[in-house]
């Protein structure tokens, strides 16, 4: 009995070891070659930033704000399409949202959140690509966006509103294609299957794991085929995004103790980009 507690107790400070530090992998596809990356953090509902994008803001926002001796520099922003109104709390999410950004650390002038009668907070409900295309297309062209970051079709919790912004998205991007100066690329968070998305800090020893056997591939030449930009989050960086998620005071309800106790989307995020529709597929947006 001993010598099993003895074991557990070393796996688990070798777990914790392990989870302490933040690392990412393969973020310069995402960031792209602009000297300033302009992300845009696109959201369904509050509470959506800090419950599944965390590991991702943080690691953007531990990057330089402003070009320095490396010539790169990321600024970060975020548009929420609802105030999540579902119960009839869109006054009181939006202050809760608010004072969640603050935390993670995106700052007012880099962050909105919009109230429009064609993206509701409903759980059976999808959204229109059109809508979200239009609602979307004002704030990446004002605000010069080089990459948006948004949920993927799986909308990682299954719901309805979230996993109609890729499409939105996609949209968006082959509209801007023949007239952009540059082009803005969009990545979707990689939906998991159930039983890999309740392993918690777990999740970090994985991901770290593969980071490590995908740079020793290629280091001698053999790296796997397709690479996905990975940010792992640290015992800091989880801090920060339960903080954030604090402020949601409204949502914490008994299952999300649960999910930020147990999710691996409070620790890490990968990503695939959203490729625009085929040509001639009805996406042009006046």
């Amino acid at each position: 009995m001993f010598a099993l507690a003895s074991i557990l107790i070393l796996l688990l400070s070798l777990l914790a070891k392990v989870a302490y530090y933040p690392t990412s992998a393969d973020a310069e596809i995402i960031l792209g070659k602009d000297e300033t990356a302009r992300v845009l953090l696109l959201t369904a509902h509050p509470d959506d930033e800090c419950l599944f994008f965390a590991p991702t803001v943080s690691s953007l926002l531990a990057q330089p704000s402003a070009p320095d001796a490396s010539g790169r520099a990321v600024e970060l922003y975020s548009l929420c399409l609802s105030t999540g109104d579902a119960d009839g709390l869109g006054e009181v999410r939006a202050g809760e949202l608010a004072r969640s950004l603050d935390i993670l650390g995106i700052p007012e002038g880099r962050r909105w959140l919009i109230d429009h009668p064609e993206l509701p907070d409903n759980i059976t409900l999808s959204w229109d690509a059109s809508v979200i295309a239009e609602t979307i297309k004002p704030y990446v062209l004002a605000n010069k966006i080089t990459t948006i970051l948004t949920f993927d079709r799986g909308g990682i919790s299954s719901h309805p509103n979230h996993a109609s912004l890729p499409a939105g998205v996609s949209r968006l991007i082959a509209s801007l294609a023949p007239t952009a100066d540059r082009a803005t690329r969009a990545f979707s968070l990689i939906t998991v299957p159930l039983l890999h998305k309740y392993i918690g800090p777990l999740a970090v020893a994985i991901a770290k794991f593969d980071i490590a056997f995908a740079a020793l591939l290629r280091r001698y030449g053999a790296a796997p085929p397709g690479r996905v930009p990975v940010f792992v989050a640290g015992v800091a960086d989880y801090r920060t995004a339960l903080n954030a998620m604090m402020q949601h005071r409204s949502q914490l309800v008994w299952f999300r103790w649960l999910y930020v106790s147990f999710s691996r989307y409070m620790w890490v995020n990968e990503w695939t980009e959203v490729r625009p529709p085929p040509a001639g597929s009805g996406s042009s947006l006046a």
